[in-house]
Formats: C-alpha cells, sequence, structure tokens
C-alpha cells in the first residue's frame, strides 16, 4: 500500500520531467523537435515526438522505421495502437542515434505499455534484417534481464518482509518497506556493476535487511528473527534529525552475525558469501552515503533523492515503483522453473512427492547448495591420490601445477572483481575455490579411469600439458559460474546502462571465462566430453549447458582469427587429399569413438614433412603422417550439428520440396571442408542460410532472404546479431544479404552453378545423427525418490525396433540447440 506522504520519494503515476538536455550528437537546432519540419507526417506522430522530447534527426528516422517497414503490417499480429508503435518506433530511433532524452519509465508512461509488453512489441516490429539494430537488441535484452532479475528480488523482499516483522500500522509499515527497498536498489545500483547478477544483488538485499530489521522495535519481529536479534541491538527505531546527523559521531557498522545468519538459514544462502558481501561491498555504501555511524532508520527522504539521480542517470525503469504496483511494472505472467522442483518430502509412504514450483532466486539457491555439497569431501589442493601422480611422472609437474593454479587464480579474481564490482574480489576468491575444488576432483577422476584404460601410471605428457590444465580449470570454473549467474550465454556485451560510455565487461555467461585466461575454444572443447563423463554428480541441466557450450565452439567460437584450428586444417590440406578433416564416405557411420582429453591434448599437429632428427630413425616404408584425433572428431561432430540444424530449418521453410535437402547439404559440407576459410569470424548457421539460399535460386524454387530470417528467428537460442552483423571484410559488417552477394556467392559461385547443370556433382551422403556422447554419463537419482527396477521388456520404442524415421526424430529433441 502506498505510503501517505508522497514527498517521501516514490513516484506516483506522474512522472517527474525528463532532461531537457538531448543527448543527439547533432547540432543544437536540432534539440527541440521543430513541429513546422514535420508536416509531412501525421500531426499524432509529430505530437506524441513532441511528448517524449524527440529531436528532429530522431523524429525523422523513426517515421523512416515506420513507413518503410511496420505500416504495412498483418495488424492481426500486432495487437497495439498507432500511438503506441509509433512510441517503439521513436524509441528504436532515440537508441540508435544516442539521443533519448526521457528514462525508461517515463517513456512507458507516455505510450501506455508495461516493460514486458514494450519488449514484446520492439521485438514484433522486426520484420527485416535491418529493421531493429544489434544494439538496439542488446539495449532491449540488458532492460529485460534486469528488469526480470529486479523483479524477482522484489518479490522475496515482500515475502521475506512479511516474515520479520507485524508492524500494525499500514502506513508505517509501507514506510519501512519503501526505505528498506529504496536503499536496496541505490545500494545495487552504486557498487555492483553487473545489476543482473541475481544471487550477489540477493545477498546484498539479506545485508540490506539486516541492516533494518535491527532496528525494529523489538516487539514487532517475529519468531526467529525475533530470538536472533542480539540484546545489544533490541532499541525502538528512531529518526535521525538531518540537524544531529552531522553531528553523529562516525563508527564503523556492526553486523548482527546472528540475525545475519538467521536470514541465511531462512533463505539457504551461504553466510561466508553473505558476510563478504556485508563486510567488503554493503559496509562500502554505508561509507559512501554516509550512515556508517547512523543508529535508528536513515532518512528515506536521503535515500529516494539518491535514488532519483542515479535511475536519471542510468535512464532505465523506476524500480521503486514496484512498491505502488505500477502498471509499468506489471509482469506478463509469474515465472516459474518448469524443468527444476523442489520434491515435498512424504508424509508416509504411500504418498507420492508432490513437486513445488520454484522461484528463480529458490531455483538458484537450490543448485549453489547441490554443487557445495558435491564438494563438500574436495579440496582446493591436490589429494594424495594426485600427488602420487604426479610423482609417477617422468617430469614432475607438481610445482607447475601449483604456480599455475595460483597465476590463473589471481587472473580469475581481478577480472571477476572488474566485471561485478571493485568490492567483490572476496567473492571471486571464493568461487575460484569451488572451481579449485572441482579441477582436482575431475582431474584425478580422469586419471583413475586412464589408469584403468591403458594400464599405466606414468601421465606426463598429459600432466605437463599446459593447455590441458588451463581448459580443465576453465571447464570447473564454468561450471561453477554457469551455477551462479545461471545457463546463459552472451547475447552480445553492455556496459552499465544503455547510455553508459563504460566499456567494462559485465557480462560473466560462457564464454568469458575463456577470455579471462586467454584460452583458445578449440583447446577448451577437447575437454568437456571428458570432464563430464569424469564428474558422475554433475546435474543434468550442467551437463546440457557444457554441450552447449561445445555446440556453441563448434558453430563460431573455434573459427576466430587467431584459431589453431586453422593450423591443424592448413596442415591436414598440405598432407594432401587422402587427408582430409572427414571423408564424406565416413558421415553416415555412427560417432563412436574412445577418445579421451589425453587423446585430444596429446594428438599430434600433424608433423611437417622435414627429414628426420636422426638417421638412425628413418621412417618406415608406407608409412602415414598420424591424423590429428582433435581435428578428426571435430568435424565429425561439426557436419552432425551443421546437418541438424539444416534439417530444421528445412522443415520450416522447404517440405514442398524435399529433393533439395540433400542438395543444400552437399553445398554445405563442401564449403566446410574445402572452403573453410569463410568460417573464419563467422558463424555455422550464416553458411546454412546463405547455401539454403544459394540451391533455391539455382533452383528456380522461391524462396526469400526475409523469409529464411523469419523462419531462423523462431528458432530457439537463436542470436539476431547472426544475420544482422555479417563480417564482410576485416573491419566491416553487413546484414547476410550483403555477405551472401560479396562473399558467399562470389566465392563459391562457380560451385553453386554446377548444381543447375543436367549432370549436378555427386551428392554427399546424410550424416548418421546419433545420441548424444553424453546420455552415457551417470545421472544422480535424488535421494528422497524410491526407484524401483523391472526387468527388461520388448518396447515398440525400443532403439532396435523403431522407424529410421522416428529414431531421427528422437535424436533431433535430444542433440538440437539453435
Amino acid at each position: 500500500m502506498p505510503p501517505k506522504k508522497r514527498s517521501s520519494g516514490t513516484p506516483q503515476k506522474k512522472e517527474l520531467k525528463g532532461n531537457t538536455k538531448s543527448g543527439s550528437p547533432d547540432s543544437s537546432e536540432n534539440a527541440v523537435l521543430s513541429p513546422e519540419r514535420h508536416k509531412d507526417k501525421e500531426p499524432e506522430f509529430v505530437s506524441l515526438s513532441e511528448e517524449l522530447q524527440a529531436t528532429n534527426p530522431i523524429c525523422d528516422h523513426a517515421w523512416r522505421i515506420w513507413e518503410r517497414e511496420i505500416r504495412s503490417m498483418d495488424k492481426a499480429n500486432m495487437p497495439y495502437s498507432n500511438r503506441q508503435q509509433w512510441g517503439a518506433c521513436l524509441f528504436v530511433a532515440g537508441m540508435e542515434l544516442d539521443g533519448l532524452s526521457l528514462t525508461f519509465t517515463q517513456f512507458l508512461k507516455v505510450v501506455g505499455l508495461s516493460v514486458k509488453q514494450f519488449i514484446s512489441l520492439v521485438r514484433k516490429m522486426d520484420v527485416n534484417v535491418d529493421t531493429i539494430s544489434p544494439k538496439v537488441n542488446i539495449a532491449l535484452k540488458r532492460l529485460e534481464n534486469k528488469y526480470d532479475v529486479t523483479l524477482a528480488l522484489y518479490q522475496r523482499f515482500v515475502k521475506t518482509c512479511e516474515k520479520i516483522s507485524a508492524e500494525p500500522d499500514k502506513a508505517k509499515r509501507t514506510e519501512l518497506w519503501e526505505s528498506s527497498w529504496t536503499m536496496f536498489l541505490l545500494a545495487k545500483g552504486t557498487f555492483l556493476q553487473m545489476e543482473d547478477d541475481l544471487v550477489i544483488a540477493f545477498q546484498l538485499l539479506l545485508c540490506v535487511l539486516e541492516f533494518f530489521t535491527k532496528r525494529f522495535a523489538p516487539s514487532l519481529l517475529l519468531s526467529p528473527y525475533k530470538s536472533a536479534v542480539s540484546s545489544s541491538t533490541l532499541s525502538p527505531p528512531t529518526r535521525t534529525s538531518r540537524r544531529n546527523q552531522g553531528k553523529a559521531k562516525t563508527r564503523p557498522p556492526e553486523m548482527d552475525v546472528q540475525l545475519l545468519e538467521t536470514l541465511c538459514k531462512e533463505s539457504d544462502c551461504s553466510v561466508d558469501e553473505v558476510k563478504n558481501v556485508y563486510q567488503m561491498t554493503f559496509c562500502a555504501f554505508l561509507d559512501s552515503v554516509g550512515l556508517s555511524g547512523l543508529q535508528g532508520l536513515p532518512p528515506l527522504e536521503t535515500l529516494s533523492k539518491q535514488y532519483e539521480e542515479l535511475y536519471h542517470k542510468n535512464k532505465d525503469f523506476d524500480a521503486r515503483l514496484f512498491l505502488v504496483d505500477d502498471e509499468t511494472l506489471s509482469p506478463s505472467k509469474t515465472k516459474v522453473s518448469k524443468v527444476e522442483m523442489t520434491p515435498r518430502k512424504n508424509l508416509s509412504g504411500d504418498d507420492v512427492a508432490i513437486p513445488v514450483p520454484q522461484t528463480p532466486i529458490r531455483a538458484a539457491m537450490n543448485s549453489i547448495h547441490q554443487l557445495r555439497v558435491d564438494l563438500t569431501s574436495a579440496s582446493d589442493q591436490p589429494s594424495s591420490n594426485l600427488l602420487a601422480y604426479y610423482k609417477n611422472c617422468t617430469v614432475d609437474p607438481s610445482e607447475e601445477i601449483r604456480k599455475r593454479v595460483e597465476e590463473l587464480g589471481q587472473v580469475f579474481v581481478e577480472r571477476f572483481a572488474q566485471a561485478v564490482g571493485q568490492h567483490c574480489e572476496g567473492l571471486g576468491r571464493k568461487r575460484f575455490n569451488l572451481g579449485a575444488q572441482l579441477y582436482y576432483k575431475v582431474m584425478e577422476s580422469m586419471l583413475k579411469s586412464e589408469e584403468k584404460r591403458l594400464s599405466v601410471q606414468n601421465f606426463s605428457k598429459l600432466l605437463n600439458n599446459a593447455a590441458f590444465h588451463t581448459s580443465l580449470l576453465a571447464c570447473a570454473l564454468e561450471v561453477v559460474m554457469a551455477t551462479y549467474v545461471g545457463n546463459s550465454f552472451k547475447s552480445g556485451g553492455f556496459g552499465r546502462s544503455s547510455g553508459s560510455s563504460d566499456s567494462v565487461e559485465t557480462d560473466l555467461c560462457f564464454p568469458w571465462i575463456l577470455d579471462v585466461f586467454q584460452l583458445p575454444a578449440f583447446d577448451f572443447y577437447k575437454v568437456i566430453e571428458s570432464f563430464i563423463k569424469a564428474e558422475p554428480t554433475l546435474k543434468h541441466d550442467m551437463m546440457k549447458h557444457l554441450e552447449q557450450c561445445e555446440h556453441v565452439i563448434m558453430e563460431s567460437l573455434a573459427w576466430k582469427m587467431d584459431s589453431p584450428l586453422f593450423d591443424l586444417l592448413k596442415q591436414s590440406r598440405e598432407e594432401g587429399p587422402g587427408e582430409q578433416a572427414e571423408p564424406p564416405a565416413t558421415l553416415n557411420q555412427p560417432l563412436h569413438h574412445n577418445h579421451t582429453a589425453a587423446d585430444l591434448y596429446l594428438s599430434p599437429v600433424r608433423p611437417s614433412r622435414q627429414p628426420p632428427a636422426t638417421e638412425s630413425e628413418p621412417p618406415a616404408p608406407g608409412t602415414k603422417a598420424l591424423r590429428s584425433n582433435s581435428l578428426s572428431l571435430f568435424y565429425k561432430k561439426l557436419y552432425r550439428m551443421a546437418y541438424l540444424r539444416l534439417k530444421t530449418l528445412f522443415s520450416h521453410l522447404l517440405t514442398s520440396h524435399p529433393e533439395l535437402e540433400p542438395i543444400i547439404w552437399t553445398l554445405l559440407q563442401h564449403t566446410l571442408q574445402n572452403e573453410y576459410e569463410l568460417m573464419r569470424d563467422r558463424h555455422l548457421d550464416q553458411l546454412i542460410m546463405s547455401a539454403m539460399y544459394a540451391i533455391c535460386k539455382v533452383k528456380n524454387v522461391d524462396l526469400r532472404f526475409k523469409t529464411i530470417v523469419t523462419a531462423y528467428k523462431e528458432m530457439p537460442n537463436t542470436n539476431q546479431e547472426t544475420f544482422k552483423r555479417v563480417l564482410i571484410r576485416e573491419g566491416q559488417y553487413d546484414s547476410i544479404i550483403v555477405f551472401y552477394n560479396l562473399v558467399f556467392m562470389q566465392k563459391l559461385k562457380t560451385n553453386i552453378l554446377q548444381y543447375s547443370s543436367p549432370r549436378p556433382p555427386p551428392l554427399s551422403p546424410i550424416p548418421r545423427i546419433p545420441c548424444s556422447p553424453y546420455k552415457n554419463s551417470p545421472l544422480r537419482v535424488p535421494g528422497s525418490n524410491n526407484v524401483y527396477v523391472s526387468p527388461l521388456k520388448s518396447s515398440r520404442v525400443s532403439p532396435v525396433v523403431m522407424t529410421p524415421r522416428s529414431s531421427l526424430q528422437t535424436d533431433f529433441r535430444r542433440l538440437m540447440r539453435w
């Protein structure tokens, strides 16, 4: 319920006036809209432009978007008024020209939409390849992520506050809530560079709740918080007047450990981590706003004024409006995890456990707790078994491993603090230590498996391989980071706010860890499968996350400019046609292999044709250069993933022309094998879409790029930058249409035209799609559930008797990731 005093700081439905100073780079005469210059536009549009304080260039650009793209759209798919659509056009134009004057909340109030509705509208407007720029997409994604995180935090804030105190006076209760929430928003906005990090933000929220709870009247506290507050803090709340505030003797804030532990216990949150956030981040925040020595409740007016400045600086949404159920922050639907559920304990032997839907915070806390439980017996130092393996090596790797872990740990902590906040070094160290525990645990498991497989104990070459250790540690840390941050991937970098010029990296999602360790993605790829098989406690969603990391590497990251993959491919080509990355004839064979991480890291990087070092060891007659296991396996997986993606896109667009699928696949396979330079600094899906368009063109099938892109956007996990920002030449990017015309077609024109001749080239075999190799990894069975095993029975859905079509469809569901 809103407080009675509206002067306290929480804005009502009517917003403050926006900053009249325009951010437009144009001259000062363009800073204010001139209606007489826009008589060619609809008067209502010009009027809205004035309300939104748009400049002349923004007004012109927005009208071009409306005229070119939006006006002709099917209204059945656009359930928004013209005014709302015009507002979205003005927002897009303002973002592209860096000329937005109003905050996002002020913008929403003018057009009458909520955050979710507005973002949905802008995405519906993205009808062509270049309607919405990557810059605008990134800004929208940042806003959406921040909104989702803030909504989850506010919902937990309300629940926790209701459990802490029972203030009967609604006005007082609302004012207390408002003070607490505003202080949290101010602390989060000023001291966390990564405001959409749910876990750290929640830990900071607990610190704020501790600060206020120990200042509540004792009689109003509920159990267990009443008993948790120490006697020294049980004093009624007092207001510190502005007159006496400056005279108050400053002293460091005291943390009520028992109260903080109670808050953490009730939230299943790590006490050590929250204490670290309190001491390093929250105390620094209190110092910065002059509240360190405060004994009573902080003045709400002061907090609100400081947050107001921050909010207008960032120009995003005003999160205080959650307190008044403002329509601009209304959620479309409650966020509930459908995959992960918390089973209730059986009350009796006959009862069936009923899953309870999890909130985002509960899901995150459960995942972190499970990771810590799994690593309870592990150490961040090598075990005695590992030390024994070290001693058995021809060259003892102990010191090099220790130094490497220490150096990489320092780098990790520094980069973590740069991304999250300079007062978060302690949290970074704790996360690295968890990663080190997992690193040593998995390394020992791998060595035991190799010892059993090879009947040897001397792993000197492997344990002295720096790339192996860096990759293994990076993989362990990726598991830790994904557990805390969430199983997501970068959709583009962004700074602290859409209007910020900061270039600080604030995205810890994969492949952040590769950049931190300067680790080539191709090296990291080699360890993923062995890591999953060596760590039986990995949850299914984490195995899926690592599998998706592998896919991201194969589709783009391994093809970066300086990737070692190109060296292997170059050496492969020098060996002649008999040494291909993967001969086409093997494509329809099952993907079975026994390669481990040791095989892939020690796989020869095809020796050059230099004479042998000594004449006493001439090469045997007829001996061929050893094939690179890592390259061969990489291409096997790449071909199968490429075919799956092609098959899925094809099924959405060309079901009436089934004869084209093998032809498109042949062109794509030829490109990946013989024209792999087209993949340098590009994405696999760019070649798939280009190959599909090229074959349809020569076969006189009407399929436009706009249609391909529209279908592609509907695929899960796609990124619009894939078709909006494609490398044309060094330093120059454009749409996929430009790439096709200037690069793809020019390189493959002769090959493409062959498919229009009466005697086309032979078709490549269709890859056989295997089950995911990670399905062989052991899965954890929750201990609270009863598991019954029945004798094996024949089934119509058994793989033995499945039809090729049903088998393929099953494999599609298992392996598909766009």
